[in-house]
């Protein structure tokens, strides 16, 4: 079926007994779905440009709910997430700050920053970063619209930082960032 991480697709679905297995990513009107191995390649290539733009508070928060698509933790087909369920801040300049930290993270993952960091090519990886990129540019983040408890608060940021690899983790929870921890 899929050779090399990442190799699938993404119109391409996986079923399985009970359909099809994936994640999806949404904002507003617009959705992003993405098979497992998929799901893994856009949450990586994402996490490289995330961690390295990462300081402030709110940056650190979205790190850490990066950190937790990762389904060797989570689950298989059990991660992703809606943008409408961001905390993006509560003023107008708190929400354009947010919004342009995710856009330019996104950004710097589609010029390909720190690919030759990862143990394969994600042929596929610049195609998610754009219907992402896509999706945040249209979606107009509100005060309030967020659901408590799906963002991370500020007291759960990803603070921890891979000395090896210089990759945001969920450390302690996990033994290592998203590359010490891969299966080899």
């Amino acid at each position: 079926m899929r050779g090399a991480r990442g190799t699938r697709r993404p119109s391409e679905s996986l079923t399985g007994y009970r359909g099809t297995v994936g994640n999806t990513f949404g904002g507003g009107p617009r959705s992003l779905y993405l098979s497992n191995g998929g799901t893994e390649v856009f949450i990586d290539v994402l996490m490289l440009a995330v961690s390295d733009l990462a300081d402030d508070v709110w940056d650190y928060r979205f790190a850490a709910l990066l950190t937790l698509q990762d389904q060797s933790a989570m689950g298989r087909g059990a991660v992703g997430f809606d943008l409408e369920d961001i905390d993006w801040g509560t003023t107008p300049q708190q929400r354009s700050h947010a919004r342009d930290f995710v856009l330019r993270a996104t950004g710097l993952a589609m010029n390909r920053h720190r690919w030759s960091e990862l143990d394969y090519e994600p042929p596929f990886a610049q195609d998610y970063l754009r219907q992402f990129k896509a999706m945040v540019e249209s979606f107009v983040p509100t005060e309030g619209a967020h659901r408590t408890g799906v963002f991370p608060s500020p007291g759960e940021r990803a603070l921890a930082c891979c000395a090896q690899h210089r990759i945001l983790s969920a450390l302690p929870h996990w033994e290592g960032c998203f590359l010490c921890t891969r299966p080899i």
